[in-house]
Order: C-alpha cells, then structure tokens, then sequence
C-alpha cells in the first residue's frame, strides 16, 4: 500500500487554523477509505518564516518540497511585510514559477441558492471551472526591482507558445471531463499577446472537435458572469484575467471561503483555498475552512484517490442544504471547529 506524503505549508493567518481544519477532515476521510494512506509534513514557509529566518522560502525547504507527492497550502503574506519595491512576500507564487505549476485550476460551485447575491440560481445552476494559466502573463517580470526614481514603471505581459498550448491543452481535458465546452477569455481586440493567445487557442482547438468554443473579451466576460454564470463551463485565461475573474467568480457563490484551487504542473501540484491570510480575523477560530477542505478533496483526486475527494463533496453538499450552517463570512455563526465538525459528521 502506497503512502502519499503530503507537505503541510500553513503559512501566515489564518492558514495556520484551516489547514488543521482540512487535515481532520482528510483524516476522516482517510478512516473511511480502503487503501488511502496519508503521511504530513509540516514545514514554515511565509512571511512569519521571512520575519524569522530573513527568507519566505527558505533554500532547503523548497528543495525538501519535491519529495512530497502533493503540498497543500493554507495562506501567505502579512499587509505589513513587504519588500523594498513595496510588494508583498508571496511565496506561493514562487512556487507556482519554480515547481512550473503552469495549470491553475479553480472551481466555482453555488450549494446553496441563497448563498448567492444573484436572483434565481438554485443550488448547482452555477458550477463552472476557472483555467489559469499561472507561470507568465502578466505576473512574468513580479520581481523585478523597479527604479522608483525614473517616472516610470512597466510591467510586461509575456504569453508564450509553449505556455499557451500547455495550459490550453489542459483546459480541453478539463472540458471534456465536463459539458464538454471551453471558453477562451482573452483581450485580442487590444493586446498583440493576447491576439496571439487566441491564435494558439485556435490551433489546439482543432485537437479536439468533440470540446463546442467560444471566444470572450475579458471585460464582456465580467458582465456575463454577473448576467448568466450558468453558461459557462471551463474558462481558461492569462495569469492577472484568471487572478480577478477567479475571485469576482467566487463571489457568485458565497465568497472566498468557498473557493479551492490547485496549482498543478507536470510533475508537481499545490492545494490552497484562493482566499489570503486574512491577518484582522487571524486567530479568533472563526475562519471559514471550506475552501481548503474543497482544496485537499481536489489533492486527493490529483492522488487517484477519487472516492475518497466525491466523499468529501458529498459531505460539504449536504452541510450546505441546511441554509443555517454557516460560518460568519456568509452570515452565520459557527466557527472554524464548528464547521469542520459539521463536515466530518456528514461524511459517508
């Protein structure tokens, strides 16, 4: 029997309390399942690490990190740690470039239909994945040091074949997974590197005829998924697009506590709830924690261990059907505990 060794990164905030959370629930689960084994490594990567050590990602503990079979992350980054250009210290984007985690996947998923600020949606009327490409864009030149004193700072939007072709690819067998239909977010009319986006789209289009396409400008985009979410199925998009389309997504369903994501690369894959470290609610044990344990059943089926994620989902299904079992973010009273407890009781 294979045991998956899973790297625990916390981090700062409140990922220091869901990750717990998740990891009871995969426990659970863990219980329950036939053949599951689990293994935890906890290790300190963030801007508690920097504050400690003088490095958020410290050498040796990213070279420890490619011994795991799968990392799931909690949160990153303090308001007020930053480095000298007056960014802050996101070391889970480092990970991203360094372990070429160039897929980013992230589900969107009403359970509840008064959970959502939109009328007339019940609960699974919206439930589409968001595709982001997560190595280049416009994230490719992040670190750079600008000269603060010449006038003028750029940022350089890089979209390159391979990239491109990569992460597409990997959105039509998202889709084809699915309802079988791919939208590609771009701003073609505009940007020369998003025309060619569309162009490289296009191609790898035709490798598969069974997957229906349509093409969507990023700002009409934001409107429809306001206007209509239900139309969508898979969308995939440029790092910063799929960065806010991600988030303005999640608040179609309840908010950033109920938004997992993955990171996932040839060899190497990263779980962590979309939401920051959230520093003002930090340590008050009312951290919603749905979005990482979402996380760790999207680990789980990067495992094999498919039943074992389905086992999770079900569980988080039937929580949400009571309209009262909420967390504070989404207007109701239970804590972290308290929710994690709610989960682990209605699993199968």
């Amino acid at each position: 029997m294979k045991t998956f060794r899973i790297a625990l990164l916390p981090g700062d905030g409140v990922g220091l309390e869901v990750v717990p959370a998740a990891v009871r629930v995969l426990d659970a689960v863990e219980s329950r399942t036939p053949g599951l084994k689990l293994a935890y490594q906890e290790l300190s990567v963030g801007a508690a690490e920097y504050l400690r050590s003088g490095d958020p990602l410290p050498p040796a503990t990213f070279e420890r990190l490619r011994e795991f079979d799968a990392i799931l992350l909690g949160a990153m980054g303090l308001p007020g740690v930053r480095w000298a250009s007056g960014i802050e210290m996101t070391p889970q984007l480092d990970l991203r470039e360094r372990l070429d985690l160039y897929c980013g996947l992230r589900p969107i998923y009403l359970f509840h239909s008064l959970d959502s600020p939109l009328r007339g949606h019940a609960a699974g009327s919206i439930d589409f994945l968001v595709v982001r490409e997560s190595t280049e864009g416009l994230f490719v030149n992040r670190l750079r040091p600008p000269d603060l004193a010449s006038g003028c700072v750029e940022d350089t939007m890089r979209i390159t074949r391979t990239g491109a072709e990569r992460v597409v690819r990997a959105a039509f067998r998202q889709a084809l997974g699915r309802r079988k239909h791919l939208t590609l977010v771009d701003k073609a009319n505009v940007l020369p590197s998003m025309a060619f986006f569309r162009m490289v789209f296009d191609e790898v289009a035709r490798e598969f005829p069974q997957v229906a396409t349509d093409r969507v400008y990023v700002d009409a985009a934001s409107l429809y998924l306001v206007q209509r979410p239900e139309t969508f199925d898979v969308m995939v998009t440029e790092n910063m697009f799929g960065d806010i389309l991600s988030d303005l997504s999640a608040g179609l369903v309840g908010g950033m506590g109920m938004a997992p994501s993955a990171d996932i690369g040839d060899r190497y894959a990263v779980f962590q709830p979309s939401h920051g470290s959230a520093p003002d609610i930090a340590g008050k044990g009312i951290a919603n924690p749905v979005a990482t344990i979402l996380s760790a059943a999207m680990m789980l089926d990067w495992l094999g261990a498919a039943a074992g994620a389905e086992t999770i989902r079900t569980a988080v299904r039937s929580v949400f059907s009571d309209r009262q079992a909420r967390t504070r973010d989404m207007g109701g009273s239970l804590g972290t505990t308290e929710m994690t407890d709610a989960i682990i009781a209605a699993l199968p």
